[in-house]
């Protein structure tokens, strides 16, 4: 009976682990954090901006009409419009290069190497973006600075840009706690930012170099990437003010398919970064390790649910663990609003927390449908049509 229980314990300790290291995170941050120079650079480096879009073009003219009004100028605009009707689509301007695949690619990579093959010329860097993203005019020239310092690969920030519903809400307060802990905090603790599937940005060999010789299918590209940068000893750096304006689920039955090809994207996936934990201890390398950590960790609904079902059997069973499990509850809120605050989230943010188990109910709906995520959609349906200007004023 008694190792049954220190079974236990310990499952708890680890389950506890993942709201209080952040905690952990944010002390070590002060302490290893450098400063990167702000000012802008004058590096002229040339850029692919990848766009890919599956089956919906409605949001393209949005998003090409962002990067043309970029505050720079070498750049090459490729649009891979896999499975799309472009016969309306037109777009004037001799930087925007529209791509149609002869037959249908269903995958990222599929798309981003549709695009390099095709590349007019050999360009420095290359950017994604996704179809439903709209690009500050600041963009390049923030992950310029990045790139100056000798990074291969930077990831930037993912900012809402529709906060119409509360699942958009409560999906950008999410958003802003993992950009706090997975980007900020490992990146300022020496580690490496994770990557968000768009607004990342790589030197173009490196990025060739990580993925040529792979197979992906289905979602989750950005997951491999970034285990390939990691295995290669590299650093993802995180460019804060490098922002591109996504959009967040704003309705169920977006949120239950989106949630249901992460989870599966997870299971996936996680493994690996239990083997990164490992291969991070042997070469004492913080970076492999902390990524590790980060990449292993349940998706945060799974955590709560765990740690509800362990405070229930405390509460009977192991009284004293009651202790453990204050500490590391009041740790996960302590960083959640720190990380709100940091990135200054609106006021309707905060509002929209009191429908969270709602929409933790929904995770949970998804986690059921991860098996077959991938058979259920293979993209995320987008609604949600502004301009720079309208979300600006929205978030004000």
């Amino acid at each position: 009976m008694q190792v049954l229980i220190t079974i236990l314990i310990i499952i708890q300790i680890i389950i506890g682990f993942n709201l209080f290291l952040p905690v952990i995170l944010y002390l070590f941050h002060f302490f290893n954090s450098k400063s990167h120079n702000t000012n802008k650079v004058t590096t002229n480096y040339d850029y692919a901006i990848i766009v890919t879009a599956f089956e919906q073009t409605t949001l393209l003219p949005g998003v090409v009409k962002s990067i043309l009004n970029l505050n720079y100028s070498n750049f090459i605009v490729y649009i891979v419009a896999d499975k799309c009707d472009i016969s309306g689509l037109n777009f004037n301007s001799d930087k925007v290069i529209l791509l149609r695949p002869e037959e249908t690619l269903a995958g990222n990579t599929k798309s981003h190497f549709y695009a390099i093959n095709r590349f007019v010329r050999n360009h420095d860097l290359l950017t994604i973006i996704d179809s439903d993203n709209l690009v500050d005019a600041e963009y390049l020239n923030e992950l310029n600075i990045f790139f100056d310092a000798d990074y291969l690969a930077v990831q930037g920030v993912r900012k809402a840009k529709n906060l119409n519903t509360s699942y958009a809400c409560l999906d950008e307060a999410g958003d802003i706690y993992y950009r706090f802990i997975d980007r900020k905090l490992l990146f300022d603790c020496g580690s490496s930012a994770s990557l968000a599937g768009s607004g990342m940005a790589f030197k173009t060999s490196f990025y060739i170099d990580c993925l040529d010789k792979l197979v992906i299918e289905g979602a989750g590209f950005d997951k491999v990437l970034q285990m390939e940068i990691l295995n290669k000893g590299k650093r993802i750096a995180f460019a804060e003010k490098a922002i591109v304006y996504d959009e967040k689920t704003s309705k169920s039955q977006q949120l239950v398919k989106q949630r249901a090809r992460w989870i599966n994207t997870w299971f996936k996936h996680a493994g690996k970064g239990v083997e990164l934990i490992f291969k991070g201890i042997a070469r004492l390398n913080k970076n492999q390790f902390l990524c590790g950590l980060v990449f292993s960790r349940p998706p945060l609904f799974i955590i709560a649910g765990l740690s509800l079902l362990s405070i229930i059997f405390d509460i009977i069973y192991l009284p004293n663990m009651l202790f453990f499990w204050l500490f590391s509850i009041v740790s996960f809120f302590l960083i959640f609003f720190i990380a709100l605050n940091y990135f200054k989230a609106p006021k309707i943010i905060y509002t929209a927390l009191f429908k969270v188990p709602l929409f933790m109910f929904l995770q949970v709906l998804s986690l059921f449908k991860a098996k077959r995520a991938n058979e259920i959609s293979t993209a995320t349906v987008h609604y949600y049509d502004s301009s720079l200007d309208e979300i600006n004023q929205n978030q004000k």
